[in-house]
């Protein structure tokens, strides 16, 4: 990983002033190091939306029956009801009661193939393999976890204690290892404003390492971030540090020469004026005393101190007046992780307010760099002697603090998204941004977008859109055909991929596509239609129309809905009691097949119903603002009501109207039920 300060080969960290106007890292995620840990296994399966790949393998028959006793009920539990975090937590929560690592560790897995954001919960999942002696896999789990939310700093220190807990330190690598970990970390997150904890673990680190430069080093890189105890490491720590060596040992070589050049010409001029405000030149063997070579005088010594502490305290005001701009924001973030739980309106308008402002400094910062460029341009004609000139160095720090600034938009918009990963706005908002930038960015964005909002339609066909526009349209026709699968019966979806075969050429594949949708609206009204017409002619043809539905690729509950109304039309109408008798059977056999499909899909709706609705509610109010996880489940109404058949004396007519009732939203239906199922012998 490319780091914000190089370390030399005697393991002492470059000179800190370097940092002025060196390229600004891209966010996110960082490239671990390879020496750190694993290959990026999780990143890449989050990254294409793949979250299969992170599932467990199924266990053996010894696993299954080493088992808890509960463990069955509350896994299956939460896998019927995917999207309801609760039945998650409490499939986790046994586990970790249990303290059985078979089952911790396949539940953690599965949990996080959908709630990677948890950072808690891969601690959780580190614990688990360093209690059972595995610490290589608990390292790897903690790469894997830090691939996924890279800004934790709370997982970055746990990763980094881990490895303070396991390393021979007596090994010369392990040193070299610890502080390339560290590097990573605050390269990742040292610039969220919670992250003086990591900061003062870096610092506390090196200077058990002995190695008193790195310690300067580190501190004169915090003082610069607006963080929230910025005081702490100024008057706490860098004060201390400063008197506690000397300069020339605390300081980078380069620094002290320079300011150890400057106080000996400043004491030199001073003594000069005193000699001359006396009228007369010091008295032989009243010179400045020598001192031995190589060393410095307690006065000059004083001297660098008061200059470095000067040059210091500058910077302190600088960031303390940029902390000051900022409190208010951080102040107003009340849950900086991610939760399903809806976000309250304060709070997400504060993260809207936070963004424009750190954009506002951005495009002001950016208008100021144009403004000072055709000036330092003219200079610059000027001005070219020397390998580079002034307004050349002028311009390079101009278009850094650029970059920058940059940089602080793209970390804000990540911190944002861990909290409100939920929430389309802030996805968008960031993919907005990103557009005029980078076209790749954008890309990965988008997945990261649909890996969280799976369901969410808007997203995924602008996401499709984007990747046709870019012309990758065998990427646009994965997103579509993953969406129409995931959201059967979306007829926008369907009409979309028929398009963008159509604007690909690919006439034939786009008719097919049309006609391979069976709509159940469609066959809905057919039987509709069919029911309605002559009695005496229409026996056959509902027959066919039922018979046509459950061929075609509906959902379970629309098949059981429309059998059910093909079976009370021949019990009421047909001559045949061997006919009715087929379709009784014919009817049982289909809520055999199909009914534990329906309860599977009635059971997700249940757990969704838990949380919140679904993605695409309006944005009203706290509490319907948030889809708090992910919405995969059908909409689902209760079942037709009783028909009173005295009122049927003019035909099936009072059927007409059974499926338009204004609840009837998607045709679902929560209830099984076996029409006149006393009357006939059980199937």
């Amino acid at each position: 990983m490319a780091t914000e300060c190089e370390t030399s080969g005697d393991g002492e960290l470059g000179d800190p002033s370097a940092m002025e106007i060196t390229e600004v890292p891209i966010l996110p995620p960082p490239v671990m190091s390879d020496e750190n840990g694993c290959a990026d296994l999780a990143t890449e399966a989050f990254a294409q939306g793949d979250t299969a790949s992170f599932s467990p393998p199924p266990a053996t028959e010894d696993e299954e029956g080493d088992l808890p006793a509960d463990f069955e009920r509350l896994w299956n539990a939460a896998h019927d009801n995917a999207h309801d975090f609760t039945s998650w937590t409490d499939l986790l929560q046994y586990c970790e009661q249990e303290g059985h690592t078979a089952a911790s560790q396949r539940a953690l897995m599965a949990f996080l193939g959908r709630y990677p954001l948890c950072y808690g919960y891969w601690k959780k999942f580190a614990d688990v393999e360093r209690r059972a002696g595995n610490n290589d896999k608990a390292a790897e789990v903690c790469v894997q976890g830090l691939q996924s939310i890279p800004l934790s700093v709370d997982l970055w220190i746990h990763y980094i204690n881990l490895l303070l807990g396991t390393l021979d330190m007596n090994l010369p690598e392990s040193p070299k290892r610890i502080r390339s970990v560290f590097e990573d970390a605050v390269v990742a997150s040292g610039l969220d404003f919670h992250s003086d904890r990591l900061w003062d673990l870096y610092v506390e680190w090196e200077k058990e390492q002995g190695n008193i430069r790195n310690v300067t080093a580190v501190l004169d890189r915090v003082l610069k971030l607006p963080t929230q105890n910025y005081s702490t490491h100024y008057e706490n720590r860098f004060k201390a540090h400063l008197s506690s060596y000397e300069p020339k040992e605390m300081l980078s070589l380069e620094e002290y020469e320079e300011v150890r050049a400057l106080c000996r010409e400043t004491q030199k001029a001073e003594r000069a004026e005193q000699a001359k405000e006396k009228g007369n030149e010091m008295p032989p063997g009243e010179e400045e005393p020598a001192t031995p070579e190589g060393t410095d005088s307690e006065e000059l010594i004083q001297r660098i101190r008061d200059q470095v502490l000067s040059r210091r305290e500058k910077i302190h005001q600088e960031n303390e007046n940029e902390v000051r701009k900022r409190w208010n924001f951080e102040d107003t973030i009340k849950r900086p992780y991610f939760h399903v739980k809806p976000l309250d309106q304060t709070q997400l308008r504060g993260w809207h307010a936070y963004l424009d402002w750190e954009l506002a400094q951005l495009n002001k910062d950016a208008d100021d760099c144009n403004k000072d460029s055709k000036e330092t341009d003219a200079d610059a004609k000027e001005d070219t002697e020397g390998p580079e000139s002034t307004a050349q160095t002028q311009r390079r720090k101009e278009e850094c603090q650029v970059a920058r600034d940059d940089h602080r938009v793209r970390f804000l918009f990540e911190r944002c998204l861990i909290a409100c990963a939920l929430y389309e706005e802030f996805w968008t908002r960031y993919i907005q941004y990103l557009e005029t930038r980078s076209v790749d960015e954008v890309r990965v964005v988008y997945k990261r977008a649909c890996l969280h909002l799976p369901s969410n339609p808007n997203l995924h066909m602008r996401r499709a859109t984007f990747e046709e526009r870019h012309g990758d349209l065998a990427a646009a026709r994965r997103v579509l055909e993953a969406l129409d699968k995931n959201r059967p019966g979306l007829v926008v979806v369907r009409v979309r991929r028929a398009a963008l075969e159509r604007r690909a050429g690919q006439l034939e594949r786009s008719e097919a596509l049309l006609q391979e949708a069976s709509n159940d609206k469609l066959h809905l009204n057919l039987l509709e239609l069919e029911v309605s017409s002559e009695l005496c002619s229409s026996a056959e043809a509902v027959q066919k129309c039922v018979t046509r539905a459950l061929a075609a690729p509906l959902a379970p509950h629309t098949k059981i809905i429309l059998s059910q109304r093909g079976l009370q039309f021949v019990e009421e109408y047909s001559n045949s009691i061997q006919s009715v008798l087929s379709f009784y059977e014919d009817h049982q056999k289909l809520l055999k097949e199909l009914g534990g499909i329906k309860r599977e899909a009635e059971n997700k709706d249940k757990g969704q119903e838990k949380v919140v609705k679904s993605e695409d509610a309006p944005a009203d109010d706290a509490s319907t603002q948030a889809p708090p996880t992910d919405p995969q489940v059908p909409i689902t109404v209760p079942p037709p009501p009783t028909m009173d058949m005295s009122a049927q004396s003019g035909g099936y007519g009072g059927y007409s109207n059974w499926y338009q009732q204004p609840q009837y939203g998607s045709y679902g239906y929560q209830n099984t039920w076996n029409y006149n199922q006393g009357y006939y012998p059980p199937s």
